[in-house]
């Protein structure tokens, strides 16, 4: 892994970074093959399958109302599958296209939901698996790996970008005035779909939308109650990665870009940019979130390249 990146000239901050490739970057589409799989709970998941016949999986896990369809998804699952895996990009309860059935619907440590993709991943008759997380996935990512005493046996490695490790502090930042324009896209988004969920299930009340400004006060509405938690600060404290990381075993990467305007201070722990153990960050200077764009390579992304080099370094 080469942990410098330099971005193209014209790409001179953390916005145009992160901006550009959400906007203009073009990926083929890919011949995904979509698969229904049911949880205990009487609920879906779509998961979206690129496969070769190999028998080392990697599942792609995206970011905040993000799906496998996103430029930056199917960048990642390209380069994978040229490099030899089979590739799952799974969609988290209603970001596939269809509104889910629950009252629930996804949040930053849903971790049910992911075990319920591995499980039925190994079933299949995958020798290993590995694991990439983008933003709310890459954080996913992390609490899975941290929170168990064991992970199944043949989960080999992770590599996660832009990871809002804590996730207060993160939300803190988001909701600053030069990032407005981020947050009231993710907050109509996030509207949207109370509204769709609530033509389903009557009993959902969504007259404080009207009144909901910040994601802060979204999660206070809607995600920590719908989900079990007392209230925002207690859904953050107790699914932000910072809590799991000490516990991974496996050989696990954590890219943050310095220059990410998602992320607070308080995203960049020093203990693990110095440690020695399974868990490593990395904290390039440029990058932006969910950025890290590189031409020249035949399309593919510098984030891409990293996670290739990792995941093949061993082999």
């Amino acid at each position: 892994m080469n942990p410098s990146y330099q971005p193209p000239a014209f790409l001179f901050n953390g916005h145009l970074e992160t901006i550009y490739p959400a906007l203009f970057r073009r990926v083929s589409a890919l011949p995904y093959r979509r698969e229904r799989i049911y949880t205990p709970d009487d609920d879906f998941l779509d998961l979206d399958w690129l496969t070769r016949g190999s028998e080392n999986l990697v599942i792609i896990s995206h970011g905040l109302e993000g799906n496998s369809q996103r430029p930056y998804v199917r960048g990642m699952a390209c380069a994978l599958h040229a490099a030899g895996f089979d590739v799952l990009a799974w969609n988290y309860r209603g970001c596939s296209g269809e509104i889910n059935r629950q009252l629930r619907f996804y949040h930053s440590g849903a971790t049910d939901d992911l075990e319920v993709v591995i499980q039925h991943a190994f079933a299949k008759g995958y020798a290993t698996l590995r694991m990439v997380g983008f933003s709310l996935g890459g954080n996913l990512t992390l609490k899975y790996l941290g929170e168990k005493p064991d992970i199944p046996h043949g989960i080999k490695q992770a590599i996660v970008f832009s990871v809002p490790l804590d996730l207060d502090g993160s939300c803190d930042t988001i909701s600053k005035p030069v990032n407005r324009l981020y947050e009231l896209r993710f907050l109509n988004s996030l509207k949207n779909k109370i509204r769709s969920k609530a033509r389903r299930i009557k009993t959902l009340d969504t007259r404080p939308l009207k009144s909901i400004t910040t994601l802060r006060e979204f999660d206070e509405h809607y995600t920590a109650p719908l989900h079990g938690f007392n209230n925002a600060r207690h859904y953050y404290q107790s699914c932000s990665a910072l809590r799991f990381t000490d516990h991974i075993t496996i050989p696990t990467r954590i890219i943050n870009a310095q220059n990410d305007p998602f992320l607070s201070a308080s995203c960049f722990p020093q203990k693990l940019a110095e440690g020695s153990g399974p868990v490593k960050l990395l904290t390039p200077p440029r990058g932006g979130h969910v950025g890290f764009a590189q031409f020249g390579t035949n399309g593919v992304y510098w984030s891409e390249l990293q996670a290739v080099a990792f995941f093949t370094q061993n082999d």
